[in-house]
C-alpha cells in the first residue's frame, strides 16, 4: 500500500473496509460498550407525535401534552405527517447515496483537515490511543450562511447541493414549528423562544457506516446528547443501528418509514431549566450493509447567551444551570471529546443533581 493511499484509508473508512480485513485495527476497538439488558421485542417503543393533529386536529391540546411528556420523559420522539416533501426527502436520500458512490479522490475535496471540525472524513484522533468510532462523517455549517465554509456547501456537486439546500429549507420550517410548539408547552414566553433560535447556528452532518466483520467490537457513534436544541434526524438507507438510553438500558430505535427522529440536545436542557433532558444516543453498526443517516442540528443564535428561559425561573423555581455566551458554548463543546453529557454536567449550577441518563 502506498503511503497516499494509507493517508487517504486513515481518513475514509469506507475505503479501508473495502479491504479484507484480517483483523479490527485497534484503534477502532471499543470493548467498554453497554449491551442490552433484555429482548429488544420487550423494550418500549419511544414516542410518535403526529404533526397534523397537533397543528390541525381537533386533539391538537392532547398531542402537544404527548409531545411535552415525550421530551420530558424521554428526550427523543419520533415525527410523523410533518409536512416536508416526501420528493425532497427522496431526492435528498438518492443524492446522498449517489455521493458515497463516488471516487476518493472526489470526496476527498471536502476532506476533514487538522484542526477543523467541518469536512469529510473519520474524526481526527487528538489524543494518543484515542478510539475512534466505526464511521465517516462529514459535517458541515449551513447557517448563518456567512459562516458557510467555502470550500464544502459550495463546492458540492450541484445536484447533491440542490437537493440539499431545498431539504434545508423544509426541515427549518419544521423545526421553527417544533420550537414553537415545545415553548407553548413549557409556557415560554413566545418572543423569548424566537429571539433565541429563530435563524440560529445551524449544522448538518452525513454519517456513513460501513460494515464490519465484527460489529461487536466497534461502535458507530460512542455515547453522547448532542449540544444543541434540536436534531432531526433522518434514515437515508433504511438500515436500523440507532439507540438510546432510557432509565440506565439502551433501547433500538426502529425508525418508522416517511418519520424523523427528533432529540433534544443539551442546550434545550438547559433552556427548559432542566424540565426536558437531553437524550443519550449511539449508533451501532452491523456485519452485512452499511448504514447512512443525515442529521440537521438546530442551536440557538450565536450571539445570544445560553442559559435558562428568564420566563421559567422564579422563587420557586431557581435556575439550575450557569449562562454563558453561545459562542463560548460552541468552542467549549467541539473542543471535548464527545462522551456522554459533559457539557450539561459543566453548566450545571453546583448542588444540582445530574441527569443519569
Amino acid at each position: 500500500m502506498s503511503s497516499l493511499d494509507h493517508e487517504n484509508n486513515t481518513i475514509s473508512l469506507q475505503e479501508l473496509s473495502k479491504e479484507p480485513l484480517l483483523a479490527i485495527p485497534p484503534h477502532y476497538i471499543q470493548l467498554d460498550q453497554e449491551s442490552f439488558s433484555s429482548p429488544s421485542h420487550l423494550m418500549p417503543a419511544i414516542p410518535i407525535v403526529d404533526m397534523e393533529t397537533m397543528t390541525l386536529g381537533q386533539a391538537k391540546d392532547f398531542e402537544l401534552q404527548k409531545l411535552h411528556s415525550s421530551c420530558k420523559e424521554w428526550g427523543v420522539f419520533q415525527v410523523v405527517n410533518h409536512g416536508v416533501s416526501s420528493s425532497v426527502v427522496e431526492k435528498l436520500k438518492y443524492e446522498i447515496e449517489e455521493f458515497y458512490k463516488l471516487p476518493l479522490e472526489e470526496k476527498m475535496r471536502y476532506k476533514l483537515r487538522p484542526g477543523d471540525v467541518e469536512g469529510y472524513g473519520q474524526t481526527i484522533a487528538n489524543l494518543k490511543d484515542q478510539k475512534i468510532d466505526w464511521a465517516d462523517r462529514f459535517l458541515m455549517v449551513i447557517n448563518p450562511i456567512h459562516k458557510r465554509n467555502p470550500h464544502l456547501l459550495p463546492e458540492l456537486p450541484s445536484s447533491l447541493r440542490e437537493a440539499m439546500e431545498a431539504y434545508f429549507k423544509e426541515t427549518q420550517k419544521l423545526a421553527m414549528v417544533l420550537l414553537k410548539l415545545i415553548g407553548q408547552a413549557l409556557e415560554i414566553d413566545k418572543r423569548e423562544m424566537e429571539e433565541m433560535f429563530e435563524e440560529g447556528l445551524q449544522l448538518v452532518r452525513m454519517t456513513y457506516y460501513p460494515p464490519c466483520p465484527q460489529p461487536e467490537l466497534v461502535v458507530g457513534l460512542r455515547p453522547h446528547s448532542d449540544a444543541g436544541g434540536l436534531t432531526i434526524l433522518l434514515q437515508v438507507n433504511g438500515e436500523q443501528g440507532l439507540q438510546v438510553k432510557k432509565n440506565g438500558v439502551w433501547i433500538p430505535v426502529n425508525i418508522l418509514p416517511d418519520a424523523f427522529v427528533v432529540h433534544i440536545g443539551d442546550a434545550m436542557e438547559i433552556f427548559s431549566n432542566g424540565i426536558y433532558k437531553s437524550i443519550v444516543h449511539r449508533a451501532t453498526v452491523n456485519s452485512v450493509k452499511e448504514r447512512i443517516s443525515i442529521g440537521m442540528f438546530f442551536n440557538p443564535k450565536l450571539e445570544m447567551e445560553i442559559g435558562p428561559a428568564t420566563s421559567l425561573i422564579n422563587e420557586k423555581n431557581p435556575p439550575q444551570y450557569k449562562r454563558m455566551p453561545m459562542e463560548q458554548y460552541v468552542k467549549d463543546f467541539f473542543s471535548r471529546k464527545l462522551r456522554s453529557k459533559t457539557i450539561v454536567d459543566q453548566m450545571r449550577i453546583k448542588g444540582e443533581q445530574p441527569n443519569t441518563e
